[in-house]
């Protein structure tokens, strides 16, 4: 691949991330049926891609890189319903934000767990998600949707963050498809009871919107992503992904007349620019691979 189809690849990727809560919000059921039925198409078009893409034969994870693997779909599915959960409560914009705050709990997460001195600079990060946060919300009073959305959108930062770091000493030297397949797969093996006597009631739309949330804003986006890391820096594709929440806000615009206001800008705007800081640090760029987001 060349640098040039290395960029296209990285830019379509980043915006069928931005599509997930897109899709996640015109699927009408349940955020735990959508997560299985993201995981299960997920499933099979991860699979699919890794025969196409990988050229190498790869290292078969031990024991204890399939338990961290398990662990790490547990936090995964956990990331989407949370998420799902925001997009259905308080809208895709104040979702998609809230999930970019991810980024300051790993520089947060990174200084604690693996004991790195925490810089000015990751201070800074981590100030100006704050306050991106702050002005994104409408209101303060947790009885109002916006506020619970944006709640249960910064746990869904929070867990894709120890998702991120769980990834960064379990998955060295394995093949990244293959280990969100791994992911992946734990997610719809543990759902699969609960979801089961639900299924019937969804409906054929809903699974129409599913599948593509499965296939193209995880299989695809994901196999896009780890393909452009072979050309392009982790440091440049981080930082085009940081155009995530742009995609995501300008689709429910257009599609869903969710108008952002002038605060709702500037809160974005600021997370926005630090998320692009922290990617030129570096920091939670490395483990992202092995990840789906969001």
């Amino acid at each position: 691949m060349k640098e040039r189809n290395a960029l296209l690849a990285i830019h379509l990727g980043a915006l069928l991330f931005g599509l997930s809560g897109i899709f996640g919000k015109l699927a009408d059921t349940a955020p735990m049926i959508i997560t299985f039925g993201r995981g299960l198409f997920a499933v099979i078009a991860l699979a699919l891609f890794a025969q196409l893409i990988t050229r190498t034969r790869s290292v078969n994870p031990n024991l204890r890189q399939l338990g961290m693997l398990a662990l790490g779909g547990v936090l995964l599915g956990t990331h989407w319903i949370t998420f799902f959960h925001a997009v259905q409560v308080g809208g895709v914009a104040i979702a998609t934000l809230g999930f970019a705050s991810f980024p300051a709990f790993t520089l947060l997460l990174e200084g604690l767990l693996f004991r790195e001195r925490i810089r000015a600079q990751e201070v800074l990060i981590v100030g100006l998600v704050c306050l991106g946060l702050v002005l994104v919300t409408p209101s303060f009073e947790f009885a109002s949707q916006a506020t619970q959305g944006l709640l249960s959108a910064i746990l869904s930062g929070l867990l894709f963050s120890l998702l991120s770091l769980l990834n960064r000493v379990s998955v060295k030297g394995l093949d990244p498809v293959k280990a969100a397949l791994c992911q992946n797969l734990t997610i719809v093996v543990l759902l699969l009871p609960f979801s089961w006597p639900l299924l019937a009631g969804v409906k054929a739309m809903d699974w129409l919107w599913i599948a593509l949330l499965g296939v193209f804003c995880t299989g695809l986006a994901h196999s896009l992503f780890v393909a452009s890391l072979k050309v392009l820096k982790a440091r440049t594709t981080a930082v085009i992904f940081a155009l995530e929440p742009v995609y995501g806000i300008a689709f429910a615009w257009w599609l869903f007349n969710e108008e952002p206001g002038l605060r709702m800008l500037a809160g974005g705007a600021l997370i926005i620019f630090a998320i692009a800081l922290s990617a030129r640090k570096g920091a939670p760029v490395e483990t992202r691979p092995a990840t789906a987001n969001p």
